[in-house]
């Protein structure tokens, strides 16, 4: 049994990841997040029920299943305490389920005001970021001037310190983006304010995981955005704050790269993307409004409509390599079902102005619905010669298939955890 399994997203994120970490959590006791913010946003569905997150670990519908999150995530705590309200509204038991490492960052309301300012200064060339204050306060976590969790538990400290970044933070937004300045009240109050709330959940999650894995427990290692939005290795400067690939686990959650048995790296049969930035299969007409209606393309945290595309196996091969990828999952398989034609992007040609191209391979598309399919032997032979292509091109295996957005619409080739 394969102790510790991690899931990425290879593509710009909003790959499905949130379904199939719900799937996989049934064989572990344990989920962690391990960096971002509730800029990510993970739709589950559940005999039809919609559930959508964006801080605390998919694993959260699982009654006996412990929710982490590392060291590595930026957090919003009114974020977090309105995410625990829903579920135990909708029923979902949340109390004693869900450990925060001391070592998260914390999000203020100035670190959102910067966010969104920035965006408005930088018009036509702005990132397209949530303005959720998560790059702001990755900004402020590196010049090592960030507030985390545990300096929550030093209030007279906390308070000097605040101050001083609250500061800092007014001066660029009065200064330089000529807005108004962030109160200290609302400061405290989105941190002090829940301090009573937190405290029960704050753990050493680096120390938590080392002693789940050597009592032999298996662990689900959630990751947010995807591989291409990797500060370091992604499309910059369009990409998202922190490291999105499997390296980052080592930093977010204090364990050993060698402690990782298994990584499932997830990607649309199609390619999608939020926000600005380069995507060489980006299509628009009726492709484009086929894979966004049927995919139903919004963002699960801004609403935004994402921009579609062909599938583009390049990238997903550099991404492979990147992430040292045990296999594939396929999402979103239903969303190609009416298409005569398919493409897969195999290389890139740059034009003579610079601009990149994609180079095609062109497949037959399939007739009838693969919709709800739960066997692969049930799929049309088209689907199958598809999805042999992509391991073909990209030299990794698929063991998963999703057919549809409900749990049990899922093809288990090999299960990642056996």
């Amino acid at each position: 049994m394969n102790k510790s399994v991690v899931l990425i997203g290879t593509q710009w994120g909003d790959e499905g990841k949130g379904k199939i970490v719900d799937l996989l959590t049934l064989h572990a006791s344990g989920v962690v997040r391990f960096q971002g913010g509730h800029n990510a946003g993970h739709t589950l569905v559940v005999e039809g029920k919609k559930t959508v997150l964006h801080l605390i670990p998919s694993g959260i519908l699982h009654e006996e299943v412990t929710c982490m999150i590392g060291g590595g995530v930026v957090l919003s705590l009114p974020h977090l305490f309105a995410e625990i309200n829903e579920l135990e509204e909708a029923g979902v038991n949340v109390a004693g389920r869900v450990l925060v490492s001391e070592k998260c960052s914390l999000i203020l309301p100035s670190h959102v005001e910067l966010d969104l300012a920035r965006e408005r200064k930088l018009e036509e060339k702005k990132i397209g970021t949530t303005g959720r204050g998560i790059g702001p306060a990755y900004e402020d976590k590196v010049a090592r001037r960030g507030l985390r969790v545990k300096d929550l538990l030093d209030e007279t400290s906390f308070l000097a310190q605040l101050k001083i970044n609250l500061d800092y933070h007014n001066f660029i937004l009065e200064k330089y983006y000529g807005v108004s300045p962030v109160g200290l009240d609302e400061s405290l109050d989105s941190t002090i304010g829940f301090k009573d709330k937190l405290l029960p959940m704050i753990d050493d999650i680096s120390k938590e995981l080392r002693e789940r894995r050597s009592e032999g427990k298996a662990t689900l290692f959630e990751g947010a955005q995807g591989s291409l939005l990797d500060i370091d290795q992604g499309t910059y400067p369009f990409v998202t704050s922190s490291n999105t690939n499997v390296g980052a686990i080592s930093g977010g959650c204090g364990v050993g790269p060698k402690s990782l048995d298994y990584i499932l790296g997830i990607t649309k049969a199609y390619t999608t993307r939020v926000g600005e930035g380069p995507f060489p299969t980006e299509v628009d007409g009726l492709i484009a409004h086929h894979l966004s209606s049927r995919g139903k393309e919004f963002g699960s945290t801004t609403g935004r409509p994402r921009r579609c595309g062909w599938f583009d196996a390049n990238a997903l091969k550099e991404v492979a390599q990147l992430n040292s990828l045990t296999a594939l999952c396929v999402t979103k398989l239903d969303v190609l079902d009416g298409l005569d034609q398919l493409f897969i992007c195999t290389d890139y040609k740059e034009s003579s102005n610079g601009e990149v191209k994609p180079i095609y391979e062109e497949m037959s598309g399939w007739k009838g619905s693969v919709a709800g399919v739960k066997s692969k032997s049930k799929l049309p032979p088209e689907a199958i010669s598809y999805l042999k292509r992509i391991e073909e091109l990209s030299g990794v295996e698929i063991d998963i298939i999703s057919t549809g957005p409900d749990r049990e619409d899922t093809i288990i080739e090999n299960n990642p955890f056996y």
